[in-house]
């Protein structure tokens, strides 16, 4: 099982990445910023970074305005 953002369970499968995480949720966000387990995950890695069973993912979108 993976957490999300403290709230969300996802089942966990073989071969689950970031990006594959974020479409499953639905997260299709410009500026999202992604950790796994307390570290950073570069935008460039979400393809191939892979998750775990037990991760604790946090994502949040930035947001900017005034």
């Amino acid at each position: 099982m993976i957490t999300v953002n403290d709230r969300d369970r996802i089942v966990w499968r073989e071969g689950l990445t970031v990006e594959g995480l974020m479409k499953e949720m639905g997260y299709d966000y410009a500026l999202i910023t992604v950790t796994v387990d307390g570290v950073l995950v570069p935008e460039d890695d979400y393809g191939t970074f892979p998750l775990r069973d037990g991760s604790r993912v946090v994502v949040f979108h930035l947001a900017h305005g005034g």
